[in-house]
């Protein structure tokens, strides 16, 4: 099947290739983002390959489908960009990658976890201009100390086991408690509980209505002086504006962000010889105390073959009429 692959990179080529060897696909890389702008680049193609910061709104749906495209397969897990009514009213099929590596995300959440504790990032940049002091980089112990984790899927559990390896305590939010997390020692509590108790907060839910802009003024002002916020879920968990004021006010004490809300034209592309227009997230890069990766904690050689692999077998199984079981609509 021929399918139109936007946003790609080397390393999307690299797994993709290496996955189409038994599947044989027509793929067709497009190094553009899917805009309304770029839709004609689709035209004759069954199937779009999408990332998470391509636009499928009903716009460019429309467009697609006028264009022959009857699948969008996205290659992730998140789909908060997709206009799902607007595919179904269509007849569009959407499939997305359910799960890929739930370790690669968790273990980028703990190395920023690990980073802004003992002031990693600060230390690495003294070193190798000659500064060997250690006043400002002082840490606490992560033994005995209280991470609340909200959203306990597979990324969440994860991120529990790893934290009972240092010895934490671990509370958690989510609204199906997960068994698994019970039977080793998480605590689920209300989201106000996790605002008050814990000295670190790592995001790892889905973004719905309900969820965008959690941590907001109110959530701040809510938990323990100091406390450390770590986002690598979706960028809009977080009003940033609300950040900025607790980081200026000294009551948040470090952030790590992996996803940002307005990051669609910013993340996955060089924009080091340009001034960065994004003024709340210019703001955010001036704090000693904050670490930005661009949306990286997926970034694994296991996470990109498995997220290759699927999306690829998503694609199959619309081409031979059958379930793959990763349908949206």
């Amino acid at each position: 099947m021929r399918v139109a692959v936007f946003s790609t990179h080397a390393f999307d080529r690299q797994f993709l290739d290496e996955a189409n060897l038994i599947r044989r696909h027509d793929l067709h890389y497009l190094e553009a983002r899917l805009t309304p702008a770029t839709t004609a680049l689709a035209r004759d193609a069954p199937a779009v390959c999408v990332f998470v910061n391509d636009q499928v709104d009903a716009t460019v749906l429309t467009a697609l489908s006028a264009g022959g495209t009857r699948m969008v397969a996205l290659r992730s897990a998140g789909f908060n960009h997709v206009d799902l009514n607007r595919a179904r009213a269509l007849g569009i099929t959407v499939s997305r990658v359910p799960a890929y590596s739930p370790h690669a995300v968790a273990e980028h959440a703990i190395a920023l976890v690990l980073s802004l504790n003992r002031k990693i990032h600060r230390a690495y940049a003294r070193v190798r201009e000659g500064n060997f002091a250690l006043d400002g980089l002082l840490g606490v112990d992560l033994f005995e100390r209280t991470v609340g984790i909200v959203g306990t899927g597979r990324i969440g559990t994860v991120v529990a086991k790893i934290l009972f390896g240092f010895g934490c305590t671990v509370v958690a939010h989510d609204v199906a408690p997960n068994r698994e997390c019970r039977d080793m020692g998480v605590e689920y509590v209300s989201l106000d509980d996790i605002w008050t108790r814990s000295d670190v907060i790592t995001l790892h839910a889905p973004l719905t209505p309900e969820t965008r802009h959690m941590i907001d003024v109110r959530a701040i002002a809510r938990m323990k002086p100091g406390v450390m916020i770590i986002n690598t879920g979706r960028g809009a968990l977080v009003d940033a504006r609300a950040l900025i004021d607790g980081l200026k006010a000294g009551h948040v004490g470090a952030v790590g962000l992996d996803v940002y809300e307005e990051e669609e034209h910013l993340f996955f592309e060089d924009h080091s010889s340009h001034v960065i227009q994004d003024d709340v997230f210019a703001r955010l890069l001036t704090f000693p105390n904050v670490i930005v990766t661009a949306h990286q904690a997926f970034f694994t050689q296991e996470a990109l073959r498995a997220i290759s692999e699927t999306t690829l077998d998503n694609i199959s199984a619309f081409e031979q009429s059958r379930p793959s079981g990763n349908e949206l609509c």
